[in-house]
């Protein structure tokens, strides 16, 4: 080699010390509101059921109707191909993966519900209900038939019902507590949120449950569901949903449009309440921009027709159902609500297309950045986060399978999870 050159410089070498020094409370304030992804497993749905219909075999029966749904309104590939605008190859392996999803886990995320769906009730009777859930969540994570995620969803904090929501959240914990602890996969939902305020008691009451029953400090966190324009706006301009999110001290963990209950609050007709509302969309961007990189998901709302009756108003449903969930995995709201057991096929099916269309264009891209190859799209690590996390949501949910993952990108799962999460320290593909 020959002799290098001396770099000309002119800071004094006091200078990045300095300059450090003064940015060190940034770093940390970055750090402690940008965490990024928890890394952990999204699930592509919520499904609310009423308090008192949820059951110990009501997993197992939104499975059942669903695969019954499909034998009569879409008994193989073909005809639900012909329903969805999807065909060859990708309807067949939609078809079977939706199949082979309602028969082993219909239900990704079961929310037993003791707010709209449950209505007023005599305090005796929610307690029980609320004690009587406890019990089958308990149970249900024992014998292995419990969704991934399963919780609550409680009253709001607004004054009407607050006595009512904390004894609910308060009988539902302790009775789990009770039965031998709290599941690893545990999510409670607080609706009709309109000021941080709120969102600071809900963080205070698990804070003294915790205190109470010896839980590590920050162990249970909650979902906050927008479902108000003051959730989105607050009387001074400032966009409610961010500061709302710093207000949970960490404890938020998603973000849930409430698509009819937003819709009403700005003024929507009944008849044009939905997820594809304008309104909507800009309630949604918001709440995406407020929650980048703090690690809060965001899900979408629902849809509130029914695949229901004839074969041809079943599949008229579907193909709404379907159109916007795909419309919604396109703008990155990777969850949302499935309200019957007949959404779940067009749940998945949309799911499992999106995933399985992406695959081979998103590994090819991956396997290039990792070996530096080029090819005609010159990625970012950014991209690469994005590449590498839309190959393990669609292993996530059975979308994809870990051997052709695999093979088409030369990388582990540990790897994929180094490029979409590379704050975990560990997780880094050799090399990077």
């Amino acid at each position: 080699m020959g002799r290098q050159e001396k770099v000309a410089t002119s800071f004094a070498d006091t200078v990045a010390e300095s300059i450090g020094a003064r940015l060190a409370p940034v770093d940390a304030e970055l750090a402690r509101r940008y965490p990024g992804d928890p890394g952990t497993r999204q699930p592509v749905h919520t499904v609310y059921v009423p308090g008192d219909a949820f059951a110990a075999g009501t997993i197992r029966s939104w499975g059942d109707q669903a695969l019954a749904a499909l034998d009569e309104h879409a008994p193989d590939a073909a005809s639900l191909g012909r329903v969805l605008g999807l065909s060859g190859a990708l309807a067949e392996s939609v078809h079977d993966r939706v199949r082979a999803k309602l028969a082993r886990e219909p239900v990704e995320d079961l929310r037993i519900d003791f707010e709209d769906g449950y209505g007023p009730r005599p305090d005796a009777e929610e307690d029980e209900a609320a004690a009587r859930a406890a019990r089958l969540v308990h149970t249900a994570c024992g014998d292995g038939t419990a969704a991934p995620y399963m919780g609550i969803r409680m009253k709001c904090l607004e004054a009407s019902v607050r006595d009512r929501a904390i004894r609910t959240l308060d009988v539902f914990l302790s009775g789990l507590m009770d039965a031998g602890g709290l599941p690893e996969g545990l999510v409670l939902t607080l609706p009709k949120v309109t000021y941080p305020e709120q969102v600071a008691a809900m963080a205070r009451l698990l804070e003294e449950f915790e205190g109470a029953r010896g839980l590590r400090p920050g162990r249970i966190g909650f979902e906050i569901q927008i479902e108000t324009s003051q959730a989105i706006l607050a009387a001074d301009g400032t966009a409610t949903v961010a500061r709302m999110i710093d207000a949970a001290g960490g404890r938020a963990t998603g973000l849930h449009y409430g698509t009819f209950d937003y819709s009403a609050c700005v003024g929507v007709s009944a008849a044009h309440q939905s997820s594809d509302h304008p309104a909507a969309d800009h309630a949604k961007a918001v709440m995406q921009v407020a929650a980048a990189g703090t690690g809060v998901r965001i899900s979408d709302g629902s849809t509130n027709v029914l695949p229901v009756g004839p074969t041809a108003r079943v599949h008229e449903a579907w193909k709404l159902h379907y159109g916007l969930t795909r419309r919604a995995l396109a703008r990155a709201y990777y969850q949302g609500w499935d309200m019957h057991p007949g959404h779940l096929p067009t749940r998945y099916a949309a799911v499992f297309a999106f995933y399985r269309e992406g695959m081979e264009e998103a590994a090819a891209r991956l396997a290039a950045y990792v070996a530096k190859a080029g090819g005609d799209i010159m990625d970012e690590p950014a991209t690469a986060r994005a590449l590498s996390g839309h190959l393990l949501r669609g292993l996530d949910c059975g979308a994809l399978d870990d051997d052709e993952v695999a093979g088409l990108t030369g990388l582990t799962r540990a790897e994929l999870e180094g490029l979409a999460i590379p704050r975990r320290a560990g997780l880094t593909v050799a090399g990077q």
